[in-house]
């Protein structure tokens, strides 16, 4: 059960209880779960009971027990606890998981680009302004695209004419527009380099790595370590292994077999960085925050170097390919193909050789 799958359930358990009168509240868009804390129960935890227990006049917790009693049971849930005020934690069923994520990377390769992609902020149109500064035009319009990614409308503008070298970077922006939505404030770039300055000193992928990596308060981090080839370089990381993932499939193609993921594959924490995409990128977009997404490709891809270490998608030597073959190149394929959409949503290039 994806965290998607898991929302969709609370979702309909709320919709029951209502039809059922045992609850009378107003039935929420959607129901919002989130990875349980270090420390915390369950592998998910849901605060909805809390968000209806005004509307219903009822103590959350027993908002949380009727919702409880119609989870109870579902495939791919293997326990339902109510903690705290009335909090639900979930804790998935062992034993489905292995079909689980059978469809979500058949799902991954299906959509693509485009997995994790949603309806979060369905119905909404934003229009953020930024200053005339290249870190805030480029935060701009990247969490415009990561909202657009989740079904909202809207556009950038600027409070003066735009630099034009930020279209060298990707960034574009309307100088005229209704009033403005204001964007959370970005402190500027060291020394207030200009985008002409990044440009010619790190390149276009590097400057907007190094633009959105860090946190909005933090300072960008935009020296020459964005550059270097190696593992201990972020930007350098997230892109070899889409290089990889990719070179997995071309020396596959020449051995003379393609992927399917018709065996499980013992790599949970890859298994669960797929998973937690199309939260990360739903919460990237509600909270206004790239850099959320660009932690989580570090994730992907040292989860993906952990995998294609212990579990080669590759036969050795005379080794005939197998099913578990198919299934780890399925796997590293699903893997490249979200470290590819979430470069693309932080507008940076995903290379097929490095």
């Amino acid at each position: 059960m994806t965290p998607a799958d898991l929302s969709r359930t609370v979702l309909h358990a709320v919709r029951r209880a209502v039809d059922e009168d045992a609850l009378r509240a107003p039935v929420p868009g959607s129901v919002r779960v989130e990875r349980t804390r270090p420390g915390g129960s369950g592998d998910y935890a849901c605060a909805v009971a809390l968000q209806l227990a005004g509307p219903a006049a009822l103590p959350a917790r027993e908002v949380a027990a009727l919702l409880r009693d119609r989870v109870v049971g579902v495939p791919g849930i293997g326990r339902v606890e109510i903690t705290g005020p009335g909090f639900l934690n979930f804790t998935l069923d062992a034993s489905a998981d292995g079909a689980s994520r059978s469809v979500r990377v058949r799902q991954v390769l299906e959509q693509g680009l485009r997995y994790g992609w949603g309806a979060e902020c369905a119905g909404q149109v934003h229009q953020l302004h930024h200053r005339r500064e290249v870190r805030a035009a480029v935060v701009a319009g990247t969490v415009m695209k990561l909202l657009r990614a989740q079904g909202a409308l809207g556009r950038t503008t600027c409070e003066e004419a735009s630099d034009p070298d930020w279209a060298l970077l990707g960034v574009t922006v309307d100088a005229h527009g209704r009033p403005p939505v204001p964007l959370t404030e970005t402190r500027p770039v060291p020394a207030g380099a200009t985008a002409g300055e990044l440009l010619e000193r790190l390149g276009a992928d590097a400057t907007r790595w190094g633009l959105l990596r860090s946190a909005g308060h933090d300072r960008a981090h935009l020296g020459d370590a964005l550059l270097v080839q190696g593992e201990a370089n972020p930007l350098f990381l997230v892109r070899y292994a889409y290089a990889r993932a990719r070179a997995l499939g071309r020396e596959a193609e020449r051995l003379g077999f393609t992927s399917g993921y018709d065996r499980d594959v013992d790599a949970p924490a890859l298994h669960t960085a797929l998973a937690d995409h199309p939260g990360v990128l739903a919460a990237a977009a509600r909270h206004q925050a790239p850099d959320r997404l660009a932690r989580h490709l570090e994730t992907v891809a040292h989860a993906f170097f952990d995998f294609h270490d212990a579990c080669p998608p590759l036969p050795a030597g005379d080794e005939k390919p197998s099913a578990a073959h198919r299934s780890r190149l399925a796997l590293a394929e699903a893997a490249g193909t979200v470290l590819a959409g979430g470069l693309s949503l932080l507008g940076i290039s995903a290379p097929e050789h490095l």
